[in-house]
């Protein structure tokens, strides 16, 4: 079981740099690149709530699942 995070994805289509985010939903850069890369174990589903606000999309958008 693999979940891919497509927040580059969503990044590049509204135009928008990974510093910009993190201001605007108020985590550091650092936590943000975690996410980014797939490193997270967990993700609040407030800090989930703020990334498809700042970037109006939906959870989907931004976590996929992928069977194995």
């Amino acid at each position: 079981m693999s979940i891919v995070v497509n927040l580059d994805v969503m990044l590049a289509k509204r135009q928008m740099k990974s510093k910009d985010l993190s201001e605007i939903i108020g985590i550091t850069t650092a936590n943000l690149s975690i996410l980014k890369s797939g490193k997270a174990k967990a993700v609040r589903f407030s800090t989930l709530e703020a990334i498809c606000k700042a970037l109006d999309c939906q959870p989907a958008d931004i976590l996929e699942y992928i069977e194995d």
